[in-house]
């Protein structure tokens, strides 16, 4: 009868594989972190403070990750057209710089994880970096390549890592996959992608139409009542390629894109890296050092400018399932909107790789690095419109 009233001992945080599978995972308060790991302490507003190993200490609403900086191995493969060729990379986990107020792996902890990093995780998100690095020509890695190329495609791809995730590339080397890679897997996989998308596109024919629609003719009697799905910022599991919006991990196959409450987790997930990210990007963006000359600098404080404006546009987005008070969006509706979000994700992504190009430019590289800026936020700024938008505007034919 005692037994009653006897507290039940919590059952233990699972962390084997931490520093060779697994990079970091979530706590709890009162959870240990193992001997060698550092622990992440993120408040409600995400500012991280960095404690040694140990038992967890938290106060409500705060966040706590703990991570092991390695050394950690991983093959990557850098043109998926020849999945037989890698680069094995050898990298830890950058030591805490206390020259900056936000560490960036802790900000890619807070930001891009749900819950657990796992190195196959972490490897595929670097492997997509790269190739839409290599496939835009910002890295280059040509067919027999010379010292001097692959020292340059090292440098930029060390910068890349550092700037994008907050790891140091230790080591690497290219690797001969053809003896694990199975071709028979990959062309069933890429069939089997074709096919769902051509029954995506065709699933999102009628839904176009009806944005479309909905465009000219709306109000409260013509919106579906169903679709209603406002999960919390913290509730997105799914993994999104911000290159492809292709879902990945163990929850894509249980939530289909095609469904509201995975297309509100999408928006909610993009919405919280733009809104965790941006602040952080434009800080590193001030403190790079400028070229002499008034164009740079005019332009740099226009870069600065619009991102700015885009974290005020992400800070006061509506809800993406509401046009207005009492007047809920169709699911077409939604699905578009969330759609604009990805695309200013994309723009987010292109905006890192692009401040590890800043942060190694010559003088002579900088005005055309800054158009590259202007596009990038060009398409951010156009992306968050149209997601704000709760219907497309009406355009009448040309005659």
């Amino acid at each position: 009868m005692m037994g009653l009233f006897s507290r039940r001992r919590k059952q233990a945080v699972d962390t084997e594989g931490l520093g060779s599978t697994l990079i970091a995972l979530r706590l709890d308060a009162g959870e240990v972190a193992p001997a060698g790991s550092t622990v992440v302490v993120f408040n409600a507003g995400g500012h991280a403070r960095r404690v040694a190993a140990g038992k967890v200490a938290c106060e409500p609403g705060e966040v706590v990750f703990c991570f092991h900086a390695g050394p950690y191995t991983v093959d990557l493969v850098p043109f998926a057209a020849a999945p037989e060729w890698g680069l094995r990379l050898r990298f830890v986990v950058d030591a805490a710089n206390p020259r900056v107020s936000q560490q960036r792996f802790d900000l890619y902890l807070f930001s891009e994880t749900a819950g657990r990093l796992t190195l196959e995780d972490f490897g595929l998100a670097a492997q997509m970096a790269l190739q839409a690095e290599l496939a835009q020509g910002t890295l280059e890695l040509p067919p027999c390549t010379t010292l001097e190329e692959w020292h340059a495609f090292r440098a930029g791809l060390n910068q890349l890592m550092y700037t994008r995730y907050g790891v140091t590339v230790d080591d690497c080397v290219p690797v001969d996959l053809g003896e694990q890679t199975d071709y028979a897997t990959i062309l069933q996989t890429r069939a089997q992608q074709a096919a769902e998308a051509a029954r995506l596109a065709q699933a999102a024919a009628p839904l176009v139409a009806a944005a479309s629609a909905s465009s000219v003719e709306h109000g409260p009697n013509s919106q579906a009542a169903s679709a209603r799905v406002e999960p919390t910022l913290d509730e997105a599991p799914l993994h999104v390629d911000a290159t492809s919006g292709v879902v990945w991990g163990r929850e894509a196959d249980a939530a289909p894109v095609t469904s509201p409450a995975s297309v509100a987790e999408r928006d909610a997930r993009a919405l919280r890296r733009l809104f965790l990210e941006l602040p952080s990007l434009s800080g590193e963006l001030r403190l790079l050092t400028l070229p002499a000359g008034l164009p740079v600098f005019q332009q740099h404080q226009s870069v600065l400018l619009r991102l700015g404006m885009a974290a005020l546009n992400v800070n006061t987005m509506p809800s993406l399932a509401w046009a207005a008070p009492d007047q809920p969006l169709s699911v077409a509706d939604q699905t578009r909107r969330s759609a604009q979000t990805q695309i200013a994700q994309t723009a987010l992504d292109e905006a890192w790789s692009l401040l590890a190009r800043l942060q190694r430019a010559g003088q002579l590289q900088w005005p055309s690095l800054l158009d590259e800026a202007d596009r990038i936020c060009t398409n951010l700024e156009t992306g968050l419109a149209l997601r704000r938008a709760a219907h497309l505007p009406h355009t009448e034919p040309a005659p």
